[in-house]
């Protein structure tokens, strides 16, 4: 195969969108096991590491995100069903989360309340752009809601998408080391504190780390803050003097 066969060769893979679906499973392949080889720290979480990883290869091919999204967006489609399959496990634990509804739901209230409200404090103490800091405010909850939320309370639902990403993976760093600190050991607890603070992030942790009892704790978490706080989040940006 000489240069011109090539070049032909990547021009038709470049312009089908599998390439992208291609390349987003073989990255994130790469980054689990770079992972591992680190001894699965949280610190450098697969999918932080395959989005570093895809965007140095987008600029480094010279493709546009639309293009990218067009193959990726398989993946994309995948992660409704991905997240309706949660209530298997949750399902499966269904008498203990009936005993424990109360306590949850005021630690999930708690949660939400605490994290808008400092966020939203010290975004505003360090002056903070109003659109930055109502960005900012929904970065506990899952990407789509918190897209959703950041752009009905006049946000950046693009910025609100990363700076879910950012918490999740410093959720999940430092978790492990709070639990010890707190000698919190109950798998139930670990996983809701993980879904409620890091959301997708903290449920595929608690999963993969932990036990299907923290995954199915913590799928609940996520739920439960995202409804709730599309709810609350209006309300508390309001008491802070932001949005309309």
């Amino acid at each position: 195969m000489n240069v011109a066969d090539l070049d032909q060769l990547w021009v038709y893979l470049s312009g089908s969108p599998l390439l992208s679906l291609l390349a987003t499973l073989l990255v994130f392949a790469l980054a689990v096991r770079i992972n591992r080889a680190l001894g699965g720290t949280p610190l450098l979480h697969p999918v932080t590491l395959s989005i570093a990883m895809l965007i140095g290869l987008l600029i480094l091919v010279d493709m546009d995100y639309p293009t990218y999204f067009e193959g990726a967006q398989f993946i994309h489609f995948l992660l409704g069903p991905a997240t309706v399959a949660l209530a298997i496990p949750l399902y499966d634990h269904r008498e203990r989360v009936r005993r424990l509804l109360g306590p949850l739901l005021i630690a999930c209230m708690t949660g939400i309340v605490t994290a808008v409200a400092s966020t939203l404090g010290l975004a505003m103490a360090l002056g903070a752009r109003p659109e930055t800091v109502l960005s900012l405010a929904p970065r506990s909850v899952t990407s789509p809601i918190a897209m959703g939320i950041a752009e009905q309370i006049g946000g950046i639902p693009s910025l609100a998408a990363g700076l879910v990403l950012l918490t999740g993976s410093i959720g999940c760093a430092l978790s492990p080391w709070v639990f010890r600190l707190l000698r919190v050991q109950d798998p139930a607890v670990q996983g809701f504190t993980l879904g409620l603070a890091a959301h997708g992030f903290g449920t595929a942790q608690a999963f993969a780390r932990i036990g299907a009892v923290a995954g199915a704790f913590s799928g609940l978490a996520m739920g439960l803050t995202g409804l709730l706080t599309a709810f609350l989040l209006p309300l508390l940006t309001r008491l802070f003097g932001l949005g309309g």
